[in-house]
């Protein structure tokens, strides 16, 4: 039985598929395996293949662009054995989840490869940051990933009504994202999940205290991840989870698990604030001016849905927030983007120095 063959019985669980054969068809032929990373760490990956799991040096994928380097998900080529054993190469991601690194250099860091759902958790036990949801949310479209939002710790929210409003609020601020809620203390409505997450792969992304772990747990029936209790003061956790580790679920399909997020910051994710935002930038094609900033020009479809009360001015000012922020991080690693940036600032400029002036002329 040739490595291809045995790894659709070996490694189906985890998502291998006829595509994935064929994507590694050049690599048999030199006699590598293909296996799916488990798990990164400093350098060395668990990878697991026909044979069983195997630790293998990422030491000849180290490339210079940080976005290329081999992540839990990727689907790799490695030594059929030795001691150490190597990847080789890792095969075209059909996804990516990426965010911003904290350095200055303005580096994306891959968080998860090939995931077919994002998972945000969101607990209950404080008060709803919709803003940072949006921000998830943004990040979860952009990776070509289906984002779902999942309230956890609902047992903590007793009355039906009040947790039908926090639903309904993370609806408004999530179009087109299944929002469930879910007590993985009681199992209250973890079926849904299961079910959702029962084909593909799954990444579950959230801050430290969101319950990911017990979630994690949940949904593959043992006590595979470390839980902590959150602080009382803010709900918030220490890192339990301190890896992103890929977990083949009992009902089907796989689990990355990844440690709590305390900087969530965009990476190109235009397209992704978009889809966030999609009411929005619907409004923003009836403005009477294509390049409409929404502030106070006049025709603005976008103003006027605020002044009626049909869009909150929360959801707008998230959207400008947003924007600002990825336009800032594109502009830092594209010249030309950097360019337009400055001209739209010297226009903002220039017309708002031209309005107080036509203003001093009233008041003379």
């Amino acid at each position: 039985m040739t490595s291809t063959s045995a790894a659709f019985s070996a490694l189906a669980p985890y998502g291998w598929d006829e595509a994935w054969a064929e994507a590694f068809a050049p690599y048999e032929t030199d006699g590598l395996l293909p296996g799916r990373v488990v798990r990164v760490d400093r350098g060395q990956c668990d990878v697991v293949t026909a044979d069983g799991t195997a630790r293998a040096d990422t030491e000849f994928v180290v490339p210079r662009d940080p976005m290329k380097v081999v992540c839990t998900g990727d689907w790799v080529a490695v030594d059929p054995g030795g001691d150490p054993r190597y990847v080789r190469a890792y095969l075209p991601r059909r996804t990516a989840f990426v965010r911003s690194t904290s350095s200055k250099r303005s580096e994306g860091q891959i968080l998860a490869a090939n995931v077919d759902h994002a998972v945000v958790a969101v607990s209950l036990a404080v008060e709803l940051d919709l803003g940072r949801v949006e921000r998830f949310l943004a990040l979860a479209w952009e990776s070509g990933a289906q984002p779902v939002v999942v309230l956890t710790k609902a047992d903590l929210v007793p009355d039906p009504v009040t947790l039908a409003h926090l639903v309904q609020d993370v609806e408004t601020s999530a179009p087109g994202v299944p929002v469930l809620t879910v007590s993985a203390l009681h199992g209250d409505g973890l079926d849904v999940l299961v079910a959702l997450v029962g084909s593909g792969t799954s990444v579950l992304l959230g801050q430290s205290g969101a319950g990911k772990s017990t979630l994690a747990n949940a949904l593959v029936g043992a006590d595979v991840m470390d839980v902590r209790a959150a602080r009382d003061v803010d709900g918030k956790g220490r890192h339990t989870t301190t890896t992103r580790n890929l977990l083949a679920l009992p009902s089907g399909g796989v689990l990355i698990d990844t440690p709590g997020l305390r900087g969530v910051g965009l990476f190109d994710a235009g397209t992704g604030v978009g889809q966030v935002f999609t009411e929005i930038e619907e409004l923003a094609e009836r403005c009477r001016f294509h390049d409409c900033a929404h502030e106070s020009e006049p025709g603005c479809a976008v103003r006027s849905a605020v002044e009626n009360g049909e869009l909150p001015e929360r959801r707008l000012e998230s959207y400008r927030k947003l924007l600002r922020e990825n336009q800032w991080i594109v502009a830092k690693t594209d010249a030309r983007v950097r360019a337009e940036l400055r001209r739209e600032w010297r226009r903002k400029g220039a017309e708002g120095k031209a309005a107080m002036e036509a203003k001093r002329g009233r008041w003379a």
